[in-house]
């Protein structure tokens, strides 16, 4: 178990909005200031994201642990992930923790509720968060299935049956096979996903120590 900064024992290292706030607010007087690492995808960080943190989708941090954990392995910073509510932020705690990388917090609540604490946020054009997009995909092809087992043949009623298998799956996985090809369409990859290459290039230039987080926005491009 590990003792989270709001004060709860769990396995998963979690922090909270405002403390997070605390830290980018400090970040100009004290040479820890926090490295805020996005998870999500591209579409859904130009929705929105938390000035100063840096894109590195869920995918390219799984692809490239071990490199990327080399270059945020500093204690002395904390490495906050944060995603749109969590989920995926905590998966990519814990490919971190296991190359090696055990300081990093995943942010309670995710963007939405640091936007909603008053944090400092950048926002760009709307797109849905992808946890929506599956939501509406989920619950459409559901009652797809339900419509067409009661007015075409009962067999259409195993879409629906398949559908929440599969939900029931992505929980006891804590993966989204539904999101992940939500993910590739092209609403959400008007832009497209830094490279590895880019985001390392961009951490490696990372403002100085001491001088303000949130007056830059080092957004990863490719």
């Amino acid at each position: 178990m590990t003792r989270t900064p709001s004060g709860r024992s769990d396995e998963t290292r979690t922090v909270d909005p405002s403390t997070l706030m605390t830290w980018v607010e400090r970040a100009a007087d004290v040479p820890d200031g926090p490295m805020v690492i996005d998870v999500r995808s591209i579409a859904e960080y130009d929705t929105v994201h938390i000035r100063g943190s840096y894109h590195v989708p869920a995918q390219t941090l799984a692809e490239h642990t071990a490199e990327l954990a080399r270059h945020l392995d500093d204690p002395s910073s904390p490495v906050v992930l944060v995603c749109q509510s969590g989920v995926r932020a905590e998966q990519a705690r814990r490919h971190l923790a296991a190359a090696g990388l055990d300081h990093a917090h995943v942010l309670d609540g995710g963007v939405p509720a640091y936007a909603a604490a008053g944090g400092d946020v950048v926002r760009g054009r709307r797109v849905w968060a992808l946890e929506r997009q599956v939501r509406l995909a989920a619950g459409s092809l559901v009652l797809a299935g339900l419509g067409a087992g009661r007015f075409l043949h009962p067999n259409a009623r195993l879409l629906a049956a398949g559908i929440g298998a599969g939900l029931t799956f992505s929980a006891l996985s804590d993966t989204c096979a539904m999101g992940s090809m939500l993910a590739r369409l092209p609403i959400n990859r008007d832009s497209a996903d830094p490279t590895v290459s880019a985001t390392v290039a961009a951490l490696r230039e990372r403002p100085a120590r001491g001088s303000s987080a949130a007056a830059a926005d080092p957004a990863v491009a490719t």
